[in-house]
């Protein structure tokens, strides 16, 4: 069991560090304040968790058995990707001008819609489900109760990637002398927003 730990550890290290729309949607809203990246953490990693109780139900095998659900999930999670890239590209506008100390926190977003669009940006990925329901199973030992295992390895692999991204937000904050310029923050805020932007094409566009 603890050599299965240390892979499965290992394994959603890489899982974390391959960049995506959770790690872009983190770093965007930690630009904001710390607070507000840490809930947005903490509702993409209460996706995760529920995804990986899904998959420990069997019900994510529905999703890969119905094309039509599945691209209706896509399509949706395209829509919200796009949402967040032109959110983004609004907030880099209304930072025009504004003053460096002023404009990091009064353009902050609440706690709760923090945490929510975290939430639901992960819940809404087609990907992030069917991900589960092949990745978790494979660090089920033998003989072992699998949903029980299952379910934990979730919990497991969601506590970790707080960890793991929370060092994105410590980070970020740690620069914020020079991010809460308004032309830096400014410039970060259309890139994130491009890159929601392309993400959300990109799997608008994907079979």
């Amino acid at each position: 069991m603890p050599t299965t730990l240390i892979a499965f550890l290992g394994a959603c290290t890489l899982i974390a560090a391959s960049p995506g729309p959770s790690t872009v949607l983190i770093i965007k809203q930690s630009l904001h304040s710390r607070r507000s990246g840490f809930l947005t953490v903490l509702g993409n990693e209460t996706g995760v968790f529920i995804w990986g109780v899904v998959a420990a139900l069997g019900l994510t095998a529905l999703l890969t058995a119905s094309e039509i659900a599945y691209d209706v999930m896509r399509i949706g999670g395209a829509i919200m990707l796009v949402a967040f890239g032109i959110q983004a590209l609004r907030q880099a506008r209304s930072t025009k001008g504004a003053a460096a100390d002023g404009g990091w926190e009064s353009t902050g977003r609440t706690g709760w819609a923090a945490y929510r669009a975290g939430l639901l940006l992960n819940l809404a990925n087609p990907k992030a489900a069917v991900f589960a329901l092949s990745f978790l199973p494979q660090f089920v030992p033998e003989g072992a109760p699998h949903l029980l295992t299952m379910v934990g390895l979730a919990a497991l692999w969601a506590v970790y990637e707080v960890g793991y991204y929370g060092l994105y937000v410590w980070f970020v904050g740690r620069l914020r002398a020079v991010l809460s310029r308004a032309g830096v923050r400014r410039r970060l805020e259309q890139v994130s927003g491009g890159v929601l932007l392309l993400l959300g094409v990109r799997m608008a566009l994907e079979s």
